[in-house]
């Protein structure tokens, strides 16, 4: 167990927060940020049902996997299915 001075804990939790909720998230989306935890492990130390969950949770934390090869996946997906628009956008 991690004890915390009440006169720092203002600084590192919102009022009326869960201390040790607040802070094993901030841990665990540190930790998946860095590649030290999978989405799977991110989904059951915060004791989420759904991979939806932890979708939303990586969103609240501004935690994006969405790379340079998915966004040229989705630029060959829009030329084929919108040839002329498509171009137009990634121009």
């Amino acid at each position: 167990m991690v004890e915390i001075p009440d006169r720092f804990l203002a600084h590192l939790v919102p009022a009326g927060g869960d201390a040790a909720r607040v802070l094993l998230e901030e841990a665990v989306a540190s930790a998946y940020r860095d590649r030290r935890l999978t989405m799977e492990q991110v989904r059951q130390l915060l004791g989420f049902e759904t991979r939806m969950q932890v979708d939303v949770f990586l969103q609240r934390h501004e935690i994006y996997d969405y790379t340079p090869d998915d966004l040229e996946k989705d630029f060959a997906t829009l030329s084929r299915l919108f040839p002329l628009s498509a171009e137009r956008i990634k121009a």
